[in-house]
C-alpha cells in the first residue's frame, strides 16, 4: 500500500478538518448556506424546480465510485491490519471481534484510519444533495437532510477523534449501501432505470443499513463487558444517541412519505 495510507495519523497538524473548531464551523456554515438558499428562492417567489442539468447525475456517479473505493480500501486495509497486528490481540479476540472491538489504547493511525478519514471527508460530498433538494423544491425546506447529514458528519469525526470501536464494520456496510444507492440514483437520473422504483429501493437500503448498524452496536456492548473493554466507548455512547436521532428521523420521514 502507498506510504501515505500506511503512515496515516489523525492529528490537527497533519489532517485537514481534524479540529473541533472545523467541525463546528463547517456544520454551521452548511446549515446557514442551506437556509440562505431557501430564503433567497422564497424571496424570488420561485415555485418551479430550478433546472440542474446533468449535475445530480454526475454527483451520484462520483459518490457511488467514491463509496465503492472506500469499501474496497477499508476491506483490504482491515485484512492487512489483522494480518500484521494479530500477534498482539489473538489470545483475547478473533478477527471479527477485533473489527467490532478495538483493543484499549488504540490510536487513530494506520491503514484502517486512513479510510475512516476518507469516509469522513466524503460526508462533505454528500451534503450537496441538500442543495439539490432545495433547488428542486424551493417551497420546502429539507430539515431531514440537514439534520441527517450534520449528525453523520459528527459521527464520522468522533470515530477518528476517539478511535471508536466498530467503525470498520460500520464504514464497510455504509459505504456498500451508499455505492448501491447512488449507483441506482445515477441510473435513474440518466434514464437507464425507471425513477418510480427509486424511493422503494432507497428505503430498502436504508432499512438494511439501520438493522446492520443496530447489530454492530449490540455486538460492541456485549464484547465490551465480555472481553474486558473496547476502545472509544465514551464516543460510542454519544454516537449511539446520535444514531438514535437518525433512526427516528428516517422512520418519521418514510412513514410520512408512505402514509401521506
Amino acid at each position: 500500500m502507498h506510504p501515505s495510507v500506511v503512515n496515516f495519523r489523525w492529528s490537527p497538524t497533519e489532517s485537514w478538518g481534524s479540529t473541533w473548531s472545523f467541525l463546528i464551523t463547517s456544520i454551521s456554515a452548511y446549515i446557514a448556506a442551506a437556509a440562505a438558499l431557501h430564503i433567497f428562492l422564497r424571496l424570488l417567489r420561485r415555485k418551479n424546480p430550478v433546472p440542474l442539468g446533468p449535475i445530480p447525475a454526475l454527483h451520484s456517479l462520483a459518490t457511488a465510485l467514491l463509496s465503492a473505493a472506500i469499501f474496497a480500501g477499508m476491506l483490504a486495509s482491515s485484512a492487512a491490519e489483522i494480518r500484521d497486528t494479530r500477534w498482539f490481540w489473538r489470545r483475547s479476540k478473533t478477527p471479527f471481534q477485533w473489527l467490532l472491538c478495538f483493543p484499549l489504547g488504540t490510536r487513530p493511525s494506520g491503514r484502517v484510519f486512513f479510510w475512516s478519514y476518507i469516509f469522513y471527508l466524503s460526508r462533505f460530498l454528500h451534503i450537496s444533495r441538500t442543495f439539490f433538494a432545495i433547488l428542486r423544491n424551493p417551497r420546502k425546506f429539507p430539515q431531514f437532510h440537514l439534520i441527517n447529514h450534520s449528525i453523520l458528519i459528527c459521527i464520522a469525526f468522533l470515530w477518528l477523534e476517539f478511535s471508536q470501536s466498530f467503525q470498520v464494520l460500520a464504514i464497510l456496510s455504509t459505504a456498500l449501501v451508499f455505492a448501491a444507492v447512488h449507483g441506482y440514483r445515477f441510473c435513474t437520473e440518466i434514464g437507464i432505470l425507471p425513477e418510480s422504483y427509486s424511493p422503494s429501493f432507497v428505503m430498502l437500503c436504508r432499512i438494511v443499513l439501520v438493522v446492520a448498524n443496530l447489530g454492530w452496536h449490540l455486538g460492541v456492548i456485549v464484547l465490551h463487558f465480555w472481553k474486558g473493554g473496547c476502545n472509544g466507548m465514551g464516543a460510542w455512547g454519544f454516537n449511539t444517541v446520535l444514531n438514535g436521532f437518525v433512526l427516528l428521523f428516517v422512520l418519521n420521514f418514510y412513514v410520512k412519505k408512505c402514509l401521506f
